[in-house]
């Protein structure tokens, strides 16, 4: 496969992360490593697209032709991997039992239980926190069973505004002793206004189960799974290679209906991220697609000038500013119909956000007035980051 772009580290780290085909897999990572390297870019780039224990696996078995101290350095950030998700293993065993044993339905879908999916092990996937997808008329009282387990949510809503708050948001973000943001207790997949709404229910009722830590979890069906990971990578403009990983192992491993793939994405008006997310996975992956794409007639691929602006965005490897109206640009030229962009941009306007909630306390029967502090709120934040 070529290169993708001018820099020899990404090429590296697309190289370590690429399907392991025959024997120019390995040559293809021997040929990078006989060019000059920036082995402090190299490292960086692990870290922020979150592959280290892609990067590492490969590269520990061509030490001889990797320098010591980066390879050490590479081994470091293995083992402390390996450690968190140790812990966060554990950590999910005993939030989960807690939350069932008080009646809550739980399910882990991303986290340990998708290294357990995807890769057979918990440490051959690098992650920072949790993520439980539970039912809307179970937030409160989820809530309550985190508190007895020393989990505090990020922010602090009057009860009258709670309630208000479970229908236009999606998630709580929770800390405890071992750090912030740990936990993240979600009752919807993306905020209201992607105007991408899937059905929690649907997805608990079609479950499948896998044991992690000793213990049966419910996770999404492999079909469900594909959709949300697609999604979210998405939602955050593919700044991580690792979400692509996790979608071309995904369809590597599992055997997906890609009938029943292709009419949910159609109803959802997602048929361009899937595509895209395909097409980036095998472009830059080398992930071998060619029966889904046979399967699955794709009427909405991506425009090249699209396809190309992701493909800059991954290659850069930093942050994007996702309060940039060029990210808004974005989400709208990601979905295919004109309804879909229509809701995008009206549910954006109106619904309030955590930060309009929390910025003034007003009584119950003018809580219609947070659309208005929401609008006013939007409507600077685009200003200003023009």
């Amino acid at each position: 496969m070529p290169a993708i772009g001018s820099s020899s580290e990404f090429d590296l780290l697309l190289a370590c992360c690429a399907d392991p085909c025959g024997d120019e897999h390995g040559e293809r990572i021997r040929k990078i490593l006989s060019r000059p390297l920036d082995w402090e870019r190299i490292l960086r780039l692990v870290d922020h697209h979150r592959v280290v224990p892609q990067v590492y696996g490969e590269l520990s078995a061509l030490s001889r032709l990797v320098p010591v101290q980066h390879l050490n350095a590479l081994r470091l950030r293995y083992e402390d991997n390996a450690r968190k998700t140790l812990w966060f293993t554990g950590e999910l065993v005993r939030i989960v039992g807690h939350l069932e044993s008080m009646g809550i339905k739980a399910m882990p879908y991303k986290g340990p239980v998708l290294a357990e999916t995807l890769y057979g092990e918990v440490t051959r996937r690098q992650f920072g926190d949790l993520d439980i997808l539970i039912l809307p008329t179970d937030v409160l009282k989820a809530k309550a069973a985190l508190h007895d387990l020393g989990y505090k949510p990020a922010i602090a809503l009057a009860a009258r505004h709670e309630t208000a708050y479970v229908k236009t948001g999606y998630e709580y973000s929770f800390s405890a002793a071992h750090g912030s943001n740990l936990l993240e207790l979600q009752w919807r997949i993306l905020p209201r206004f992607y105007s991408i709404d899937f059905d929690v229910v649907d997805f608990f009722e079609r479950s499948d189960e896998i044991v992690v830590g000793g213990r049966q979890m419910r996770t999404m069906r492999a079909e469900d799974l594909l959709l949300v990971l697609c999604v979210h990578a998405a939602k955050h403009l593919w700044v991580q290679l690792s979400w692509l990983c996790d979608i071309a192992q995904l369809v590597k491993t599992r055997q997906l209906d890609w009938n029943a793939i292709h009419y949910e994405a159609r109803h959802f008006g997602i048929e361009r991220i899937v595509s895209l997310n395909l097409l980036l996975a095998q472009k830059l992956l080398a992930s071998q697609l060619h029966s889904s794409r046979q399967t699955w007639t794709f009427q909405k691929d991506p425009s090249t000038d699209v396809l190309d602006e992701i493909l800059r965005i991954i290659e850069r490897g930093a942050p994007y500013d996702t309060e940039l109206l060029s990210y808004f640009r974005l989400m709208m030229r990601l979905r295919e119909r004109w309804r879909d962009r229509a809701r995008f941009l009206w549910r954006l306007t109106i619904t309030p956000s955590v930060s309009e909630w929390s910025a003034i306390q007003l009584p119950r029967h003018l809580q219609p007035l947070y659309r208005l502090l929401r609008l006013s709120r939007l409507a600077k934040r685009l200003a200003s980051a023009r």
